[in-house]
C-alpha cells in the first residue's frame, strides 16, 4: 500500500550532511529523539491552551515536518554513527507514541473538530503503532507501512490544522476527513497484521 513512509530514503540523503554536522557536534541519536518528544508535548500545549487561536493550529504543519526530520535524523545517527542502543530503540518507540498522542489529542478542544473523532483517531494512531510492533515478537520485521502510518498521519493532521489556522471554513469536510483518516487507520492496522503474520516464521 502506498505511504508517504515510502519517499523516507529520499528524505533521509537530504538530511545527512545536518546529521554528519550534528554527530561532529556531539549530539546523540537518544537527544534527538527526546527533544523531538518534547518540542511535540510543548507544541500540543500551546494547542490545548489557546483552542480558539489561529496561531498554534499554524506553527502545528511546520512542527510535523520538523519532528519528520527529527526522527530521520536520529535514526540515521543511530545506524550509521555507531549509536545504537536498547534504551534508544525504547525511546525511539514510545517516543512517537508520546509525540503522536501530544500533537493530536489536544485538536478535540479546537473549535470545528469533533471531540469524539478526535479522541478516536488518536487512541486508532497508537493501535497501529503497536501493531507494526507487535510484528517482532511473532519473528517478523517491524510493520510501518499502511496507508496512514506516521508519515501520512502528519501530512493529514498537518494540512488539516493549516486550512483551519487560515481560516478555511471546517464545517462542511472537517469531519469526513476525520472520518477517512479513521477507516485508513483501520485498514493500516489490519493490513499490518496481515503482512506481520505472512512475514512470521511459524507461517512460512
Amino acid at each position: 500500500m502506498a505511504s508517504i513512509y515510502d519517499i523516507k530514503p529520499a528524505f533521509q540523503n537530504l538530511l545527512r550532511p545536518i546529521t554528519r554536522a550534528l554527530f561532529s557536534a556531539g549530539v546523540t541519536a537518544n537527544q534527538v529523539t527526546l527533544a523531538a518528544a518534547l518540542l511535540s508535548i510543548a507544541v500540543g500545549a500551546c494547542i490545548a491552551l489557546f483552542p480558539t487561536a489561529r496561531w498554534p493550529l499554524l506553527v502545528l504543519p511546520g512542527f510535523l515536518f520538523v519532528r519528520m526530520a527529527l526522527n530521520a535524523i536520529d535514526g540515521l545517527l543511530a545506524r550509521e554513527h555507531a549509536q545504537k542502543s536498547r534504551l534508544g530503540a525504547v525511546l525511539n518507540e514510545v517516543g512517537d507514541v508520546i509525540a503522536d498522542t501530544a500533537l493530536y489529542l489536544p485538536l478535540a478542544f479546537v473549535p470545528g473538530f469533533d471531540a469524539r473523532l478526535v479522541v478516536l483517531t488518536a487512541t486508532l494512531a497508537i493501535v497501529t503503532e503497536i501493531t507494526g510492533l507487535v510484528a517482532l515478537q511473532i519473528g517478523a520485521t517491524r510493520r510501518y507501512d499502511g496507508p496512514m502510518g506516521k508519515s501520512d498521519r502528519a501530512f493529514c493532521f498537518g494540512l488539516l490544522a493549516l486550512l483551519a489556522g487560515l481560516g478555511v471554513p471546517l464545517t462542511p469536510w472537517l469531519t469526513p476527513a476525520l472520518v477517512l483518516i479513521f477507516i485508513l487507520l483501520v485498514v493500516t492496522v489490519l493490513h499490518r497484521a496481515r503482512r506481520a503474520l505472512a512475514e512470521s516464521p511459524s507461517h512460512r
